[in-house]
């Protein structure tokens, strides 16, 4: 039985420095994960390396209903949400290189970001893993008392994963402040949703424990943020958790070493050129009167300037010192 939903508010339309706010945002992560890319096949970059182009609208929009002190956890496609919460582009990009000046000082990589200041507790690379430990999260925001709330994110593929149930239960149990964003790009891996999934209403799976769900589009950033605002104002309000699937596309390759050879080159460009969140969002300022094509080739400049100091500052930052090796590993407490 799906839960039992109190009357939605009407969501407030995003104003145009709301609008300005959310290009800007996204086209920042779109050009610093094309310049991850460049790195990474340099062989500046080494590990894993998992890009988030194409999927920008969901974290930004839904970035855009956090408050100072909520918390962010999501999985190993996490620089998007590192930059949405305000973590530095220069020392994101010196981790991404495994230097010193990283956030976790050259020693975590891709995957394993963290920045408690800015409430962004990790990219985490076991699949699910991340689930429980945000609803975790979301139990320390309640015992706190702090009007916080944990947006957990996941993927297609995680949502496959028992571990995700037993924290819905709990969520649901204790009424935690937690958001479940399921990042719905259509393949988990190399595998479709439609061949993993026995029910392909991702916003359904939260029904049996009396967590309600929402299907929203992902690649709209104001539907992102209006459709998404009733939810999480319904977490901060103490009336438990809430299922949101975001339907979404990436572009590249599961990882780097992907070739994506699952689908078809016409479905990605079909993707791009049809629902690209980007452009669409560009077209509106455009249309509305609120930027003109001056200005957003400006905002594209100034990014482009800013990605590159972030790939210069993390060349040049040093690599960590080997007796790195032996810290952070035990905690005398």
């Amino acid at each position: 039985m799906a839960a039992t939903r109190r009357k939605a508010k009407s969501a407030a339309a995003p104003t145009a420095d709301d609008l300005k706010a959310f290009y800007h945002d996204m086209l920042l992560i779109r050009r610093f994960e094309e310049k991850a890319g460049q790195l990474y096949g340099m062989g500046l970059i080494g590990g894993f390396c998992h890009l988030y182009i194409g999927q920008e609208a969901v974290v930004v929009g839904l970035q855009a209903l956090a408050k100072p002190g909520d918390s962010v956890i999501t999985s190993y496609r996490d620089h998007g949400h590192m930059l949405a919460t305000g973590m530095d582009p220069k020392g994101v990009m010196a981790e991404l290189t495994g230097r010193r000046d990283g956030y976790s000082r050259g020693k975590g990589g891709s995957m394993h970001m963290f920045s408690k200041e800015k409430g962004f507790y990790g990219g985490h690379g076991i699949v699910g893993a991340q689930v429980p430990l945000g609803t975790g999260l979301g139990f320390a925001h309640k015992y706190r008392g702090d009007d916080g709330v944990c947006f957990v994110y996941l993927g297609d593929g995680a949502i496959n994963q028992g571990q995700v149930y037993e924290s819905f239960n709990m969520a649901a149990l204790w009424k935690l402040p937690v958001v479940y964003v399921i990042e719905n790009n259509k393949y988990g891996m190399g595998t479709s949703v439609e061949r993993a999934s026995a029910t392909k209403d991702l916003s359904k799976r939260g029904e049996s424990f009396a967590i309600a769900g929402l299907a929203i589009n992902g690649m709209d950033v104001i539907a992102v943020k209006t459709d998404a605002e009733d939810a999480v104002d319904r977490a901060r309000s103490g009336e438990g958790p809430a299922v949101l699937e975001l339907k979404t596309y990436r572009y590249r390759g599961h990882s780097m070493s992907d070739p994506a050879k699952y689908r078809s080159k016409e479905e990605v460009s079909k993707m791009r050129s049809e629902n690209d969140p980007i452009d669409h969002l560009r077209q509106k300022l455009i249309a509305d009167g609120i930027l003109d094509e001056a200005a957003l080739k400006e905002i594209d400049k100034e990014i482009k300037a800013t990605v590159t100091e972030a790939a210069e500052y993390a060349q040049n930052s040093p690599e960590p010192d080997p007796a790195e090796l032996y810290t952070d590993v035990l905690l005398d407490a």
